[in-house]
């Protein structure tokens, strides 16, 4: 059965967000945002307020696995880090080489490791040591910096470095988030490296998870902004190889999500101060927009407001049931 993942978004998939949109089955398992490892070994409490998750199974609410994220440039500290992180039993470790973020990257990590496949297979082999092999350990990368000239290199050494796959977002750091997904690439990993290998980037609708699977050539596709932007995404994948191609009623999802947006405004509510929730909402109904015309109507209402009061009045109006952030 093709696998398909939920992607770590930095700044937008948070545990808040992970929850309400595992509520919808679909997903094999779901990557947290990156942790940073710089000057020191991170300390407990690390893993678990980036993923809560971790204590109650390393799973969502609704079962889906969570594989925490480490991204930094020192093997040792990696590998120290990563020890740490397996006395609290996570599902699965992931390391990042695909953050092309220049605040990021300018600190060595992320992206701009993607021209030193040397450092890439040294910090593979140092995790690789600190991880038991029942636990999933795993790495995401881009195509390179600027060009692909080193994309099977740096590939080749984290296969080498004992990873036990790799998903490929089908970009270099320089092209960010802008289209196209170079798919193709990703069809050449799988065919270079001896581990299982996913596609990521631009999967936006079924058709595009068809098509990126046709150009790579690999079954398994990790869904990001895509799965945001359209929460049923993953679900009408599964039908799609179940029963065929079919066309999705969006007043039925909306009706089905409101209640799931009413839950992530309750949980944005308790997790943030009050002067930055409205954001947090605001972020994903921008998203939303693509596919739900109800999401457009409530996001040009709320889009000037900063009270939270006065949002939740139109959360209201809007049939999106409301609970308190006491409750």
């Amino acid at each position: 059965m093709p696998r398909l993942y939920l992607a770590p978004m930095e700044g937008l998939a948070d545990d808040v967000l992970r929850e309400v949109l595992t509520r919808i089955p679909g997903y094999d398992h779901a990557v947290t945002e990156f942790l940073r490892v710089s000057a020191t070994v991170l300390p407990g409490r690390s893993f678990t307020r980036i993923a809560p998750e971790l204590k109650v199974g390393s799973r969502t609410s609704s079962g889906t696995p969570v594989h925490l994220q480490l991204l930094g440039s020192d093997p040792q500290r990696m590998a120290a880090s990563a020890a740490r992180l397996v006395r609290l039993h996570p599902a699965g470790i992931d390391l990042n080489f695909g953050c092309p973020a220049p605040t990021v990257n300018r600190h060595r990590g992320g992206a701009a490791l993607l021209d030193e496949p040397e450092l890439l297979h040294a910090i593979a082999c140092a995790v690789r040591a600190s991880v038991p092999k029942g636990i999933p350990f795993t790495a995401k990368m881009r195509l390179g910096i600027a060009d692909t000239g080193r994309t099977l290199d740096c590939a080749r050494a984290l296969a080498d470095g004992g990873i036990d796959a790799l998903v490929v977002h089908a970009r270099t750091k320089v092209d960010g988030y802008r289209p196209p997904a170079h798919w193709e690439w990703v069809g050449r990993i799988a065919d270079t490296v001896g581990v299982p290998v996913a596609a990521n980037g631009e999967v936006w609708s079924e058709a595009d998870w068809q098509r990126c699977r046709a150009v790579s050539g690999v079954s398994d596709v990790m869904l990001g902004r895509g799965a945001v932007a359209d929460p049923f995404l993953a679900r009408r994948i599964r039908a799609l190889q179940a029963d065929g191609t079919k066309t999705p009623d969006r007043d039925a999802e909306w009706a089905e999500l409101s209640p799931l947006l009413g839950e992530f405004w309750w949980r944005v509510r308790a997790k943030l101060e009050a002067r930055h929730a409205p954001g947090r909402l605001k972020q994903w109904l921008n998203l939303l927009r693509r596919n739900f015309p109800q999401a457009e109507s409530l996001y040009g209402e709320i889009r000037a407001l900063k009270d939270c009061t006065a949002v939740e009045g139109h959360l209201r109006r809007h049939g999106v049931p409301v609970l308190s952030a006491a409750a």
